[in-house]
């Protein structure tokens, strides 16, 4: 019986991480725009490669924002 294959999982950097974020501001829609799909919704960790503490802070950026009105809830 042959071994199955395994797959091996890119690691990616956190991209905050690397810039040396250490809070995500919700009036930066720049940068919130790109954990964002085309429909509005906010992205997984697994797609982006943030680490979990940015991840948390992007999410509470992007619904303060949201609130705000500087981002969409959706897109059409």
């Amino acid at each position: 019986m042959p071994r199955a294959r395994q797959r091996r999982r890119k690691i990616k950097a956190c991209k905050l991480c690397e810039m040396k974020v250490e809070y995500v501001d919700y009036k930066d829609t720049k940068l919130l725009k790109d954990f964002l799909n085309e429909k509005g919704k906010i992205l997984p960790r697994r797609l982006t490669g943030n680490c979990a503490k940015h991840q948390r802070m992007v999410k509470t950026a992007i619904k303060r924002a949201r609130q705000m009105a500087l981002l969409p809830y959706l897109k059409y």
